[in-house]
């Protein structure tokens, strides 16, 4: 199949968010507004990271949720900037803990404020996510987002005593990417089934669609670390590997490696250089044994699970734009 061009891409983006298109507008109007009344350097920080060319996924799952239910009032929109404000906050302090200079080809924030001011931009971006829940006095949609927020500590947790490790047991990492990724998509997805009583059954169902479609998105991710080019994804290729991090390409590799392959490989995770072995040793290491495309079916597993979920929501648009979202997270590796 032919790779899909990165205009192709944000015109198919736009096809299926169509319904939601002037309410994901409206998120960014709740952006400028709460942070007009900021401090200066909270605001200028957060204007950074938040205009830095994000796709504002997790918001777009919010508002379509939202619509496929019938949902008509205002909560959908301020849930949406909630869920992005987190996912930016786990995005600054994730940038501080790799010591990574670039993200979506900026230079972090990091790199510009500091790691003190950056971090403590961070934790106002999970405060204020917070107290925007309490304002409304939304319990059960705050215990949601709470829960996502602990696992993505939890999972950060889990990561980084795993740095500069490569043999790594697939489950722990899949429990890993589970935390620090799925979880935030499944509260974004669970979180319009709180606004009315006649669809909080379907809370659980819209969180394990989420869930999936997380893990597919990071399993996907991991695939571009080693097929995209470093225009594309914003941050050098290898990346990953380079911050001594293995993703599930290097882990099924891992087993297929002699002693000295192995050696090598474990050198650029212990210093972050390619001295031992080059980027292109590396990349055909991982086209020759097959571990892409086993990542990439692992990726499209979850992608149908999700697919199959969606059979149990509500006829309509929105459920089409749900199912055509999820392919073409799955068709970013291609």
């Amino acid at each position: 199949m032919k790779a899909v061009s990165s205009l192709r891409r944000a015109e198919q983006i736009r096809e299926i968010f169509w319904p939601i298109l002037g309410r994901l507008d409206d998120v960014e109007a709740f952006f400028d507004r709460e942070f007009a009344h900021a401090e200066p350097m909270v605001r200028d920080l957060c204007t950074y990271v938040l205009g830095s060319g994000g796709k504002r996924l997790r918001p777009a799952l919010v508002l379509l949720i939202s619509r496929m239910l019938s949902y008509s009032g205002e909560r959908d929109v301020r849930y949406g900037a909630v869920v992005e404000m987190i996912h930016t906050a786990t995005l600054i302090h994730d940038d501080i803990i790799d010591g990574s200079d670039l993200r979506r080809g900026r230079p972090t924030a990091n790199s510009r404020w500091g790691n003190q001011t950056t971090v403590l931009v961070g934790d106002w971006l999970y405060s204020r996510a917070m107290d925007l829940c309490l304002e409304l006095g939304d319990v059960e949609v705050m215990r949601q987002l709470v829960t996502a927020t602990l696992r993505m500590t939890e999972g950060e947790i889990l990561a980084d005593q795993e740095r500069g490790r490569l043999a790594i047991d697939e489950a722990r990492y899949m429990d890993i990417t589970r935390r620090k990724t799925a979880e935030l998509f499944a509260a974004a997805c669970a979180i319009p089934a709180l606004f009315q009583p006649s669809t909080l059954h379907l809370t659980e169902p819209l969180a394990e669609f989420g869930r999936d479609i997380g893990i597919c998105f990071q399993l996907v991710d991991d695939l571009l670390d080693f097929t995209a080019a470093s225009v594309k994804v914003g941050k050098p290729v290898m990346a990953d590997l380079r911050e001594g991090k293995a993703t599930l390409p290097i882990i099924l590799l891992m087993p297929r490696l002699d002693g000295r392959q192995t050696e090598r490989l474990q050198s650029v995770v212990a210093t972050g250089r390619f001295d031992e072995i080059t980027v292109d040793e590396v990349l055909e290491l991982v086209r020759t044994s097959g571990t892409l495309e086993e990542t990439h079916r692992r990726a499209r597993r979850f992608a149908d699970r999700a697919l199959e979920r969606t059979r149990s929501f509500p006829d309509s648009p929105e459920r089409d734009a749900l199912a055509k979202a999820t392919q073409l997270l799955l068709d970013r590796a291609l």
